[in-house]
């Protein structure tokens, strides 16, 4: 399948599963909210009553400070026995919903029934709702306009206080609020008079303001819940692509090492035949043992002798490429000279050059001191470059090589070509194993695309780099550059200080 095709059907793919799971998305929302007995989410609602009870019981014993606060104001009007009465069955209501709170605290999540626990905090706020709204007896049983204002005061108190503490049940809020609210406001009204039926108005709007608090405080809640809803199920979804990312690096580090040993296993069975292929395809080339009365049989020996000799070179550059990306190309370091490498690899290519009728040109700075590297790999690096740069350009071309210093007091080795060059969007991928561009996809001796990447790791090992430039119609520069801590400058002798030694002629 071609890899445009092959692409396009992943994406959409890709895309029919994110329509699928958007569809199970939207599906399981509704579900949530249908079962949910908030109307919002089945696992919300848990959150959203441990909410409420941590909020009722963190808040217990301030609410009875202000409780205390309020009865000792009370008892300046009506009797102390009055208020305390009232405090007790507001204290007692507060603390049966402690009590239930701490029970919800105590159960399991397992056994966590939304609807029941629902109800039965909105018994406990309806109670508390009751107790409070008693202190409208407060205005009958000790008369006065003060006692009037001290009561809109309590209600007002009172109102707040059991808004915030219920703002993640709503339900609560409106039970715990509107019974004290009603009977103050009517208690207020009945007594007539312009400063009551303010405070009755007042009232009333205070318990509409804190409801849509509350309601404001609920909304908040649950924007925060869906946040983090979100959050968790994007770290899953992370999670999950890590673990599929890491399954699909370890399955490619299998197939990886199986490569490996499949070619380390099978480079001596597949060299013993070619070299024998090419030994006696030699021998028939060069009539060694006599001259062949078929003038073709001449011929197809040579033929025979560069196809092996294109295979042998094809298997080595493919174990020599298995051998690195496995890391098991150890260098063979020692002080080589990079001019006498380039030298002789000039030598080597040079009949070829001639016989393209391209002009070879070798360019070496004088006096350049040792390099350390692996001498194998070194010339490997030089002939694949100059083979390349031979092979893509075209007759009565040029090709030079140099070799030098860099900026750095590194080494050099650089090859240009007036070739036909690569385009730019192609650069990457000659550089890539097996890539190959369009000049090279047309070209009769293709190769299998590996000179590149070989070049590219092998000075890599070296702690080096490689560079290759190149413009369409004007030619390629690839340049292979050795860091300046592999070369071997020249070190001033060690000179040994001269002691003066006296003998006694006595001893």
């Amino acid at each position: 399948m071609p890899v445009g095709a092959a692409y396009q059907k992943a994406e959409t793919q890709r895309s029919g599963y994110d329509a699928r799971r958007n569809v199970q998305r939207t599906v399981l929302d509704a579900r949530q909210r249908l079962t949910s007995s908030s109307g919002t989410r089945v696992s919300f609602d848990y959150d959203l009553l441990d909410d409420y009870a941590a909020a009722r019981l963190s808040g217990f014993l301030p609410t009875l400070l202000v409780i205390g606060i309020l009865t000792t104001a009370a008892a300046l009007w009506v009797p102390l026995t009055i208020a305390a009465i009232w405090a007790g069955f507001v204290l007692v209501a507060n603390a049966g919903i402690a009590g239930l709170c701490r029970q919800f605290k105590h159960a399991k999540p397992e056994a966590f029934n939304a609807q029941r626990w629902t109800a039965i905090f909105i018994t406990g706020e309806t109670i508390n709702g009751l107790a409070w709204a008693l202190m409208a007896a407060l205005p009958i049983l000790a008369g006065g306009p003060d006692i009037q204002i001290i009561v809109f005061a309590m209600l007002l108190v009172g109102i707040a206080v059991n808004a915030v503490s219920t703002r993640t049940l709503p339900r609560a809020t409106m039970v715990s609020t509107l019974p004290a609210s009603l009977a103050v406001g009517a208690v207020l009204a009945w007594s007539g008079g312009t400063l009551n039926y303010a405070l009755a108005s007042v009232a009333m709007g205070a318990f509409i303001f804190f409801v849509f608090l509350a309601n404001q405080l609920h909304k908040s809640e649950l924007g925060n819940l869906e946040h983090q809803l979100e959050k968790d199920a994007l770290i899953l979804e992370l999670e999950e692509a890590r673990n599929m990312s890491d399954e699909a690096r370890r399955h490619a580090e299998q197939a990886n090492i199986a490569k490996s040993r499949f070619l380390a296993t099978m480079s001596h069975e597949l060299r013993t035949p070619l070299n024998a292929i090419i030994g006696f395809s030699e021998v028939l080339k060069s009539e060694l043992l006599g001259a062949h009365t078929v003038p073709q049989y001449k011929e197809y020996a040579g033929d025979i002798h560069a196809s092996g000799q294109h295979l042998l070179n094809l298997i080595n550059e493919l174990l020599d490429l298995s051998r690195i990306e496995a890391g098991r190309y150890d260098l063979n370091e020692e002080a080589i000279s990079l001019a006498d490498v380039a030298d002789d690899c000039r030598r080597m290519l040079e009949i070829r050059a001639r016989a393209k009728g391209i002009e070879f040109v070798f360019h070496c700075e004088q006096n350049l001191p040792k390099l350390w590297g692996d001498e194998r790999a070194v010339r490997q690096v030089v002939l694949n470059l100059l083979s390349n740069a031979i092979k893509f350009t075209p007759q009565s071309g040029r090709v030079a090589l140099s070799v030098g210093r860099s900026g750095d007091g590194g080494q050099f080795i650089k090859v240009t070509d007036n070739g036909p060059g690569i385009p730019e969007d192609e650069i990457e991928t000659v550089l890539s194993s097996f890539g190959q561009g369009s000049l090279a996809q047309k070209t009769a001796e293709q190769g299998a695309g590996l000179g590149l990447p070989i070049v590219q790791k092998i000075m890599d090992l070296h702690q080096g780099r490689f560079d290759l430039f190149s413009k369409l119609r004007f030619g390629t520069e690839t340049i292979a550059t050795f860091p300046r801590a592999r070369v071997m400058e020249g070190m001033a002798p060690v000179v040994e200080p001269r002691t003066l030694e006296i003998y006694s002629e006595a001893g």
